[in-house]
């Protein structure tokens, strides 16, 4: 796996039961997870064990061969806002946001992305995939012959609780489901650390370099939760 850090201008292992059965020796079992979130992500407190992932702070992340990292730094505080996976000529940009504990950010946040690619010549459409309704945004480029076209990025949400984490995919995995299965399965193994402090809604939760990470590249503005898409997604020409 390959580090790096971008900008742009603008464990906990879960103790096992002691032989006696006593407190002492053990910790609750991970949650049970049902629904849309069965397979992922999941909350720290629904991992059984993190030995082997990551540790960026508010995600852990499980390395895999030909993976590479990114890493986004905002300009002013150079604080890490996103983390972009780099798999197969394709892109998964993943952040977490702490979110209200009675009702989740995604379906208001489609709705930003919505109005935002709209307000720049672009259209969305929405799906229903394996984790929910999920959103695809076409905006307006101009083609290297001059042609008009496309770029494209797919937008996953998955409301968790207490928080919120998207992910952008980008490259020709945003058009290609088969091409996207490995990028699916990063966001789904993917873990969030919550933590106990108080948030306010939409903030982003913590980031951090991992150990050993080189410290190279320029910095990005603060992203929010809604439409922040990877610099470049696949570019198709209009026809018609």
């Amino acid at each position: 796996m390959v580090f790096g850090r971008r900008k742009k201008n603008s464990e906990n292992t879960r103790p096992q039961p002691g032989a006696d059965g006593s407190e002492a020796g053990a910790a609750e079992q991970p949650a049970e997870v049902e629904g849309l979130r069965s397979n992922g992500p999941f909350d720290s407190d629904e991992a059984a064990g993190l030995d082997g992932y990551l540790d960026l702070g508010a995600l852990r992340l499980m390395p895999r061969e030909g993976l590479q990292l990114r890493l986004e730094v905002e300009e002013s505080t150079q604080r890490v806002v996103a983390v972009t996976l780099d798999f197969g000529g394709s892109s998964l940009q993943l952040q977490a946001f702490a979110a209200p504990k009675s009702e989740g950010l995604w379906e208001e946040i489609r709705n930003q992305i919505a109005s935002s690619v709209s307000s720049e010549g672009g259209t969305v459409e929405e799906l229903e995939g394996a984790l929910g309704t999920e959103v695809v945004a076409k905006l307006p480029v101009q083609m290297p012959d001059g042609q008009r076209g496309y770029r494209v990025a797919r937008f996953l949400g998955v409301d968790g609780p207490r928080w919120f984490l998207r992910g952008v995919i980008g490259g020709p995995a945003a058009l290609d489901r088969e091409q996207a299965a490995a990028l699916e399965e990063m966001f789904r193994s993917t873990v969030v650390v919550r933590g106990d402090a108080p948030m306010p809604p939409r903030d982003l939760l913590t980031l951090r370099l991992p150990k050993d990470a080189t410290r190279e590249g320029p910095a990005v503005p603060a992203p929010g939760p809604g439409l922040t898409a990877p610099e470049r997604g696949p570019e198709i020409t209009e026809i018609g």
